[in-house]
């Protein structure tokens, strides 16, 4: 009887240490659905008053995590942990309940019509990573509290009415990327703080009226690549060691700054305030000489604003002593709490690497910081640095894009841009920062591999082809927050090949017979280089090749696309992209007892392109062609062509197109002999 009673004991002791049960689980995870349900219906309230347009979002639903709440995703514990309403028209105002949503990573309402202030409530979201609140009609003060959210890597609050300072906490966020706040009514300093983010890449303040110098700490970040302070009234001699931004240090319409080295700024004179006087401190400055206040300014106002800090900063302190014991006993509970649940994502771990002061200890863990490539319900694909170590981590640099960019040249994903949907990807038409136009294309995480070093030897892959007839991949940029991937290419202006088949009157211009022949044999030339293993590049089959993944220049060169992203999606997902490939026609015959793909099998598909191209149609099957006679043109050959075409080239292209079509792969030909066959075609009848 004792035994039993000390079992118990025993048990009662160590049950709220042990890990939760599947039972346990489920109930957590439904109570989690519930609370979400009503707390997403009072948000909904405020950012759409009118329901006019959140209509998905019912109080009736039985729960908003399983896809019926537009732009909600939750992790497996019926968390809210991504919020994606970007473009919506939204006319409310953001609703301080948000920061009762514990789990989320990413907030994106930008471009919207949102009026009223930042809820100082959202300081509450120690999780998340991404903050877009910019194109809105937001007004008030940037809220201090904002410094409290340790793990927040891009804040974006341009394009708005915002006023008053810049706080000075906003140097406690660490792990900050890009801070954005141009297009305000923001006034004062710029403060010195913000030269503690060791990680800061871009920092944009253009288009306020802030006063006073540039603080020499923002000279010394050593990431910094973007430094805008265009349209400001700012002063005072600029730092010499931002001439290494080059380009990316934007500063006119500053009318007294002056400094040396920078072509379209004078000289400072003797009397310009120098590098030993007090720098900024932004709403705290006590140090601000007066002849660096604009004339808009209101001293009067500064200075009785000062007399009340002085005379509060008492009461802070005794209240800040207070709330730091409450706290501290707070976060002792909360970490008991942590490892008894052993609830959170396992990006947590990777994302504490970034908080070391020790900056070559971050240059060397992170392959650029441009980029966090992580994804929501810790998908990490380079949290294994190993795995990145052993690939040029230069390359990785000059590939890497972050998702300001991505936005940003797409016009936050705007309709008008969006060239086409497909079942797993979108692809968006866009312009980055130095003009050129690219093709975005969007893949959701649910898509890719899951293995995250399966994931990294994709990218690997994808920026390792490199051919004149291959769609060049420009750069990848990856997303924690929204978690998507995105591949941006350049833009090929003149189309698909399926855009230039079964050419009608008053359509498209029919290709003309030359251009017939450079198309098939720069296909040729494409899959070739796949197909070889010269200079450490494996040996690749593209395993979808098709005229509707054939893209056309403006010159008419033909550049395969697709090529490789193979390697970075599941496999059901690459499945399911080959049934429009059967339905074409394009898929080898012997697929359907093999389940293999094989360099033959797009041999297959490109005989197949063969006959399109030389037909001029769109549908052609295997039947068709092989029970058409060769010496026929008039059953093969486009009619559009109207007769101007080599009928020995036409008749030789033709039994390339057999061969390549043959049933048995062993005797289709390999690459090689087929690049020989259409060499010696074009050249001796050229």
């Amino acid at each position: 009887m004792a035994s039993i009673s000390l079992f118990t004991l025993y048990i009662t002791l160590l049950l709220p240490f042990l890990p939760p049960t599947t039972a346990s689980l489920s109930l957590s995870s439904s109570k989690a659905n519930t609370t979400s349900l009503s707390l997403l219906i009072k948000i909904k309230s405020l950012l759409d008053p009118q329901n006019l347009i959140l209509t998905t979002w019912s109080p009736n639903a039985t729960q908003p995590c399983n896809g019926s709440f537009e732009g909600i995703a939750c992790n497996e514990y019926g968390q809210v942990v991504n919020i994606s309403l970007q473009g919506k028209g939204l006319y409310g105002q953001i609703p301080p309940e948000i920061g009762q949503l514990n789990s989320l990573s990413g907030l994106y309402l930008h471009f919207n019509k949102l009026h009223g202030v930042v809820p100082k409530e959202l300081a509450n979201l120690t999780q998340l990573s991404d903050l877009y609140l910019n194109v809105n009609n937001l007004s008030g003060h940037i809220p201090p509290q904002i410094g409290l959210m340790p793990n927040l890597q891009v804040l974006q609050l341009c394009y708005n009415k915002l006023s008053g300072n810049i706080p000075t906490q906003v140097g406690s966020l660490k792990k900050l990327n890009v801070l954005a706040l141009q297009s305000n009514q923001l006034s004062g300093a710029i403060p010195a703080s913000l030269g503690e983010l060791l990680l800061l890449n871009r920092l944009d303040l253009s288009f306020n009226h802030l006063f006073g110098s540039i603080p020499l700490k923002l000279a010394d970040l050593p990431l910094l690549k973007v430094l805008d302070i265009r349209n400001n009234t700012l002063s005072g001699n600029v730092p010499l060691a931002l001439k290494k931004l080059d380009e990316g240090f934007q500063y006119s319409n500053n009318a007294e700054l002056c400094g040396s080295g920078f072509p379209s700024l004078q000289i400072c004179s003797a009397s310009t305030p120098n590098s030993n006087k007090p720098e900024p401190f932004g709403a705290d400055t006590n140090h601000l000489p007066s002849k660096n206040i604009p004339e808009s300014a209101n001293v009067r106002d500064n200075k009785l604003n000062n007399s009340r800090k002085s005379l509060s900063a008492v009461v802070v302190g005794v209240a800040g002593v207070i709330i730091a014991l409450a706290v501290a006993g707070l976060l002792t509970f909360t970490w008991h709490r942590r490892q008894k649940q052993k609830i959170g994502s396992t990006c947590d771990n990777g994302d504490s690497r970034l908080s070391t002061d020790d900056v070559m200890e971050v240059r060397r863990r992170s392959a650029s910081p441009l980029i966090s490539l992580e994804y929501s319900n810790g998908w990490d694909p380079l949290g294994k640095r190993d795995e990145v170590s052993s690939f040029s981590q230069e390359v990785f640099e000059s590939y890497m894009f972050n998702l300001d960019e991505v936005e940003s040249a797409t016009q936050y994903f705007s309709e008008t841009n969006l060239l086409g949907k497909s079942g797993f990807s979108a692809i968006y038409k866009g312009m980055l920062r130095d003009g050129s136009i690219v093709a975005i294309k969007c893949v959701s995480k649910v898509s890719c591999k899951s293995d995250e070093a399966e994931f990294v030897k994709g990218l690997k892959v994808l920026t390792s082809l490199k051919h004149e007839n291959l769609l060049r991949l420009r750069g990848f940029c990856c997303s924690k927050g929204r978690g998507e991937c995105f591949l941006i290419y350049e833009f090929v202006s003149n189309g698909n090949l399926l855009q230039h088949l079964d050419v009608k009157e008053g359509g498209r211009k029919v290709l003309d017979w030359p251009t017939r022949k450079s198309i098939i044999r720069g296909i040729a030339k494409g899959i070739e280089y796949l197909h070889g293993s010269k200079n450490g590049k494996p040996t690749l089959v593209h395993r979808n090749i098709s005229a509707e993944k054939i893209l056309i220049d403006q010159h008419y060169n033909p550049l395969l696309s697709d090529s490789g992203i193979h390697k970075l999606l599941a496999d059901d997902i690459v499945f399911s992209t080959l049934k429009g490939s059967a339905a074409m026609g394009y898929l080898a015959p012997e697929y359907t007892t093999t389940g293999r793909f094989t360099e033959k099998s797009d041999i297959y598909a490109f005989g197949m392109i063969i006959f399109q191209i030389l037909s001029g149609k769109s549908r052609i099957t295997q039947l068709n062609c092989h029970g058409a006679g060769i010496s026929r043109f008039e059953d093969f050959i486009d009619v559009s062509l109207a007769g101007n075409f080599k009928e020995s080239e036409a008749a030789r292209l033709g039994e390339v197109a057999l061969l390549c079509t043959h049933e048995s792969p062993n005797l289709r030909p390999e690459i090689g002999a087929v690049m020989q066959e259409l060499d010696g075609i074009i050249t001796s009848n050229s």
